[in-house]
């Protein structure tokens, strides 16, 4: 009984300090572990994308095989903050593509027909998002943590809640506060007649970097007074990862 426990100890001793090697005579000294095998491989743990984002403070480095996206991901960012990047060789297309996400208007009391331009409210709710690591939403504006080519679809729907006529705002796209692409600036609302509605969409694909901040601005392209978000969800965002 003492030899056993005292083998037990010395196993116990090898397997907590010394290298690991699998179907190899010695393990290099450069390795913790090392496997060699010629008709069998490793598998790493499998998870869809729903089980890895309900992992508790996964550590930075950790990987796994993600069954949703076919590839191998880890985590390049914190247990607090992970980020989930696809471990892709040579020239694999990302395994982020067709993965989208939707936001639409909540707020229909501020004035987008401003003079100097902000950020259009139209973060408001979360329709639906494939992939919280890669998109990232925080008030009026959206983080892309991978890089790549991206489409986006803007559409406003507006009211006139003033008695003065000839309002047109305009729309445009911004990437880490600079514009990019068109604008979209037809919207007239003339107040007469009933015409008090009007709309704005903006389609654009843009290649963009990894944590690039995208934004949509709005501003007073003709005329003053106050023009309104139509009505909740009138207005949204879309963004889809296309390469």
């Amino acid at each position: 009984m003492k030899k056993a426990t005292f083998l037990l100890l010395v196993l116990s001793h090898t397997l907590l300090y010394a290298q690991v090697g699998m179907g190899v005579i010695s393990v290099d000294d450069s390795a913790m572990l090392e496997i060699s095998a010629t008709d069998q491989g490793i598998l790493f743990p499998r998870l869809t994308s729903a089980e890895r984002n309900a992992l508790v403070n996964p550590a930075n480095g950790l990987i796994i095989y993600n069954t949703d996206n076919n590839t191998l991901e880890h985590n390049s960012g914190t247990t607090a903050a992970p980020v989930w990047d696809s471990i892709n060789t040579g020239t694999a297309v990302s395994s982020y593509v067709s993965q989208s996400a939707k936001y639409s208007n909540t707020d229909i009391s501020t004035n987008i027909n401003p003079n100097s331009a902000i950020d259009l409210p139209v973060f408001g709710t979360e329709e639906w998002n494939d992939n919280m690591s890669l998109f990232v939403a925080s008030s009026n504006e959206l983080q892309v943590t991978e890089a790549g080519r991206f489409k986006l679809n803007v559409n406003v729907s507006m009211i006139s809640n003033s008695s003065s006529g000839r309002k047109a705002p305009e729309i445009f796209i911004t990437v880490n506060d600079v514009q990019v692409g068109s604008y979209a600036s037809t919207a007239y609302i003339r107040r007469n007649s009933g015409h008090l509605e009007s709309s704005l969409h903006l389609n654009e694909v843009l290649n963009l970097s990894a944590d690039d901040v995208v934004k949509v601005r709005i501003v007073r392209a003709a005329n003053a007074n106050s023009t309104l978000l139509r009505s909740i969800g009138s207005s949204n965002f879309y963004i889809e990862k296309v390469n």
